[in-house]
């Protein structure tokens, strides 16, 4: 009985500090102190691909800050340092799982110049990234990458790890003879070790950049060459991929060109290469002269224009001004870095495709800012867990539109000349956003402190509800502007300059506005009714609108060629009608429209009005001579269920070329359990193509049709077939494989495939195997999944075997929803407040204390 009564009042005591220790605020994060101005970083390696381990010295060169130094503390995550030496006398030093601590005695004076000389050895779980035959890559393909952003680089030489601080670095790196390798500067030397047979290379970056930037690629690469002026360009892919290098690179030149004019400043580095590795965690890198590429960038020319590098290549070029030249000091001002790269490579668009092209990438862009989310941060923030968490849409799109604003409200030249100015002043240094404000400020002499407040330093964007009247009486033109968001501590009522454009007998009459407060009337004498109203026709301003307008004015919208933005705006609107007449307008614009964004906008809202009408004219507009448009068409037309739609997709997969377009139809198959289709879907997941492409689609169709029937000709080409899967798409075939087995009596055949693969070396593909237990459902892998499963939550293995218990027991609910809620709080504080549980044990023993005395009474 006594037992009971204390193990209610624990639970209970959880159960009252759940809420007040989850809510507790998240430390605010700023840069660290530089106790040291890192001179000169040396990395000395010899990676071993047989065992995937990296070993060697690091040398790091620097100088007091101000005080004497006794403790340098260098960043260094579960390496094994052996031995540690120095210029200056050491009193010792001590590792531990994330830090090397070395002391002086005596301390070593302020601007005293030194170094200290680290021997290390590693098998780096992040930061250094083997890609060999042993995990399932080709052999003539073997190599590895670096990736320091944010904080990996610990993980394969011991460094100070923040983007405060920036010296020159040399990378040295011994391999077999038959293997390039790239880093960052110029290649000092190459020669062959007789003793060892191995080569060693050398390369130099001269300018400092900060640590993140140092980055390593060496092994089985080829690659295509070009220059710019006298700057050396190069394209490097794993050897067997060469073949496509060329679609990819052919604009690079063009676009170191396109910045130096529209930056105003050379090229700051001494060479620009890309290499193209395996299994790359991110899009791209930007390495200080060496960025490194996803292997997804490459692509064949049979998907006509639907496929480009364009975008993802001039944005990680444009980090070599912004992010490399010019650095944000902490991750709070990561927009600093993100923002520019994604905002000139629009104007790169534009310049290459055209304004429309741009303005539609715009468009694209702030569908995903604008879009509804339960958390809204500033762009500027410092209350973030890790620094991953600001790699999101506000650093990248949201920077970008931060950027779009500045340059409509004060022009291509002013705007450039702030930026000029911006990069010249602060050049290989670290930033902050006031240091662009500052410059802005000065050359316009005006005040943004504001405009910073209300959309870097605060959340959210302004929600508008827009509404036009006219008297024809007064010939007035009335428009209600209102800002409906909710205003608080987070988010800001907004003020902004806007115009409002009347098209009067096709006379354009534009008119400026400024909002400053919560609604707004503005009337407008005007010589007739207008037949297009518009609100911000510059397309300068990142908002929601909701601006109702009678259908014809929307008509007249849609066929205005001068304003792309319009007519996309006029599509946005109609989608939400169902008549016939917006049908054959849509499907005009679809058919006729001179941008291909505006068609692809009309098919989306042809699938979204899901009429009969709608259908008809989806399908007499399926020969589209734009792949893109096509491509959108083949999607929508795959969103109608019905006999038509089954038939024109199989018209489409009998005719089409585009593999791309092909993947959208054979996708659209599963929706139909047919046995047609069946021989169909069956057909491609046997197919060959590149990288897969169509046997993924078939695996996508076979998840939606969820028939066990595709269960063994599913396991048979993952098992036969592995080599030929991208990591991606083999962990989604896992996926479709747990999927439709999960309901099945007799699981084992799929169970003994995924338990036989938990332990796979690529580490994508082992927490697919550990995802697709989940989705399984059998609770006979839950001893299997246990022993991966841990609370850090650093560890991305624990992490999905956690996650994958959760989906097992919930779904054969082998433990009531009550107990794991339950322990699910549990969990959580006793990951977060070590506080409370000593708290609970001092109040175990009063208890029992209180009891033991109740008793002896």
């Amino acid at each position: 009985m006594k037992t009971n009564r204390l193990a209610v009042f624990v639970l209970i005591m959880f159960s009252i500090t759940a809420n007040s220790v989850i809510a507790e605020p998240v430390e605010r994060k700023y840069a660290p102190d530089r106790k040291v101005d890192i001179l000169h970083i040396t990395i000395d390696v010899t990676p071993n691909f047989k065992e995937r381990t990296v070993s060697g010295t690091t040398t790091i060169s620097f100088a007091p800050i101000a005080k004497p130094l006794t403790e340098l503390q260098l960043n260094a995550v579960d390496l094994t340092v052996t031995s540690v030496t120095s210029e200056s006398k050491i009193e010792g030093y001590t590792v531990t799982d994330d830090f090397v601590i070395i002391t002086f005695d005596p301390p070593v004076a302020p601007d005293v110049k030194t170094s200290v000389t680290l021997t290390h050895e590693a098998e780096p779980k992040l930061g250094l990234y083997f890609r060999t035959p042993d995990m399932g890559y080709r052999e003539e393909d073997t190599h590895l990458w670096t990736q320091g952003e944010p904080h990996e680089a610990p993980h394969w030489f011991p460094n100070y790890d923040y983007p405060n601080e920036r010296s020159s670095s040399e990378v040295i790196c011994h391999v077999p003879q038959d293997m390039t390798v790239v880093s960052n500067g110029r290649l000092i030397t190459e020669t062959i070790d007789r003793t060892t047979g191995l080569k060693t290379v050398c390369w130099l970056q001269e300018k400092p950049h900060v640590n993140y930037l140092i980055a390593l690629a060496a092994g089985k690469f080829k690659k295509i060459e070009s220059t710019y002026k006298n700057i050396p360009l190069a394209f490097y892919t794993p050897a067997s991929q060469i073949e496509q290098a060329s679609n990819s690179f052919k604009d690079t030149a063009d676009m170191v060109g396109f910045l130096e004019r529209e930056i105003g400043i050379p090229y700051p580095w001494n060479k620009y290469y890309q290499v193209v590795v395996d299994d790359f965690s991110w899009g791209g890198m930007e390495n200080t002269t060496m960025t490194i590429l996803s292997d997804n960038t490459l692509f064949t020319e049979e998907t006509e224009n639907i496929r480009s590098s364009q975008q993802l290549v001039v944005h990680e070029l444009t980090h070599m001004w912004f992010g490399d030249y010019v650095t944000c000091k902490d991750w709070s001002h990561l927009w600093l870095n993100e923002g520019f790269a994604v905002y000139y490579a629009h104007l790169y668009d534009r310049y290459k495709n055209g304004p429309d092209s741009m303005l539609y990438g715009l468009y694209k862009d702030s569908q995903r800012v604008l879009a509804e989310r339960e958390v809204h941060n500033p762009i500027v923030y410092k209350e973030y867990e890790d620094a991953d968490q600001q790699f999101d849409y506000r650093a990248y799109p949201k920077g970008s539109w931060v950027l779009h604003m500045l340059r409509t409200e004060l022009g291509d030249e002013l705007f450039s000349k702030c930026v000029k100015t911006y990069v010249e002043r602060n050049a290989l240094s670290s930033v902050v956003t006031e240091d662009f404000n500052s410059v802005i400020e000065e050359l316009t002499g005006r005040s943004y402190d504001r405009f910073f407040d209300q959309w870097v330093y605060h959340a959210r964007h302004p929600d508008l509800n827009v509404k036009y009247s006219w008297s024809e009486k007064e010939k007035l033109a009335k428009v209600t502007v209102e800002q409906t968001q909710t205003v608080d501590d987070n988010v800001m009522l907004y003020h902004f300059d806007t115009k409002v454009r009347f098209v009067v007998n096709d006379a354009i009459v534009d008119r400026n506005i400024s909002v400053d407060k919560a609604k707004h009337d503005f009337y407008f004498p005007l010589v007739d009714e207008p037949e297009i109203v518009r609100f911000d026709p510059d397309y300068g301003l990142l908002c929601t609108i909701t601006f109702d307008k009678p259908a014809e004015t929307l008509y007249a919208q849609l066929v205005n060629t001068d304003d792309v933005i319009g007519r996309i705006r006029a599509v946005e609107a109609l989608k939400e009608k169902k008549d016939r007449k917006t049908v054959e307008k849509l499907q005009e614009a679809l058919n006729s429209d001179s941008f291909y964004g505006v068609r692809i906008e009309a098919s989306s809202a042809l699938r979204n009005i899901h009429t009969n009408e709608a259908f008809d004219a989806l399908s007499a507009c399926i020969d589209q001579p734009d792949a893109r448009v096509r491509l959108q068409v083949v999607r929508d037309i795959g969103g109608f269920y019905r006999p038509e739609s089954l038939k024109l997709t199989t018209q489409i997969l009998e005719k089409e070329q585009n593999p791309d377009i092909l993947y959208e139809a054979i996708r659209n198959l599963g929706r139909y359990h047919h046995r047609v289709t069946k021989k169909m879907i069956t057909g491609f997941l046997q197919s060959q193509s590149y990288r897969n492409r169509l046997t993924d689609a078939a695996i996508s169709a076979i998840r939606q049709l969820d028939d066990p029937v595709y269960i063994k000709p599913l396991q048979k080409i993952l098992e036969s077939r592995e080599k030929d899967f991208t990591s991606f798409g083999f962990v989604q075939g896992l996926d479709a494989l747990a999927y439709i087995t999960r309901n099945e009596d007799d699981k084992s055949g799929v169970r003994e495939f995924l338990t036989d693969r938990v332990n796979h070396k690529k580490m994508r593909v082992q927490i697919g195997v550990i995802d697709a237990l989940g989705t399984l459902g059998d609770p006979r892998t839950i001893p299997v999944l246990e022993t991966f499963a841990g609370n850090d939550s650093d560890d991305r293995i624990q992490k999905a075997a956690q996650n994958a218990l959760k989906n097992v027991r919930e779904e054969k609910d082998i433990v009531p929803e009550e107990i794991m809620s339950l322990r699910e709080v549990v969990d959580e504080l006793k990951k977060e407040n070590d506080e409370v549980k000593k708290d609970l044990e001092d109040i175990k023993k009063r208890l029992e204390a209180t009891e033991e005395g109740k008793e002896g009474n």
